[in-house]
């Protein structure tokens, strides 16, 4: 009998499938690129990757399904991890250019232009994990992630007073300024960085999320 989880990449035409899906079968995760409705929804993880404009990415994810899929696998508890603009579009809205557009709105905030001497923050980059974060257990502090972006969520403002419900945990960066680089959610988890890209570093983060499946 096998323990082995099963991952889905959502192919919605926008993100790095192939890269993603050599990462996750890396850390031993049984890995399907597609954007089938059932397979998606029936996966132990969905894996909902993102390069490009939030607006484009929205627009693609909706055709689709993607935002249907995303919303009734969080509504049951079923894991979800988002990536890049993947993770972008899981908040409420995106202003590039100065044209706002609505993400899925999972989280309040908006994602907007990196203030930094040079943009895009393209590199390598640490990150202040949460305390207690599952995504970044076992990972030294001094761990480099692979960012690329020009665009990020620069606040945080979601606060949770139920004492009975585990507020997130938000991860951060500095480039120019603090940025969010992750959050994990209950079965909703992302990072702003590639962890796919990441080397060694990002290998033990996906093996952490596969745990959490």
């Amino acid at each position: 009998m096998t323990n082995t989880k099963k991952v889905v990449v959502f192919d919605y035409g926008f993100g790095n499938v192939r890269s993603a899906e050599r990462a996750l079968a890396r850390v031993g995760a049984d890995v399907e690129i597609t954007r089938d409705y059932d397979t998606a929804m029936n996966a132990d993880g969905l894996l909902v990757p993102g390069v490009g404009a939030f607006s484009a990415c929205m627009e693609g994810l909706r055709a689709a399904r993607g935002d249907w899929i995303v919303g009734r696998r969080l509504s049951g508890g079923r894991p979800v991890m988002g990536i890049c603009v993947g993770m972008q579009i899981l908040f409420a809205r995106g202003i590039e250019h100065g044209v706002e557009s609505e993400g899925l709105d999972e989280w309040p905030g908006e994602v907007a232009p990196l203030k930094a001497d040079v943009v895009p923050h393209m590199g390598w980059n640490t990150v202040e994990a949460a305390e207690g974060s599952e995504l970044f257990a076992g990972l030294d502090a001094d761990e480099r992630f692979y960012f690329v972006h020009s665009y990020a969520v620069h606040d945080w403002s979601l606060e949770v007073t139920n004492p009975l419900i585990r507020a997130p945990r938000v991860s951060w960066a500095t480039h120019g300024e603090p940025f969010v680089a992750a959050v994990e959610n209950g079965a909703l988890m992302a990072t702003q960085f590639h962890p796919e890209k990441s080397g060694d570093a990002g290998a033990q983060l996906l093996t952490n999320w596969i745990g959490t499946l």
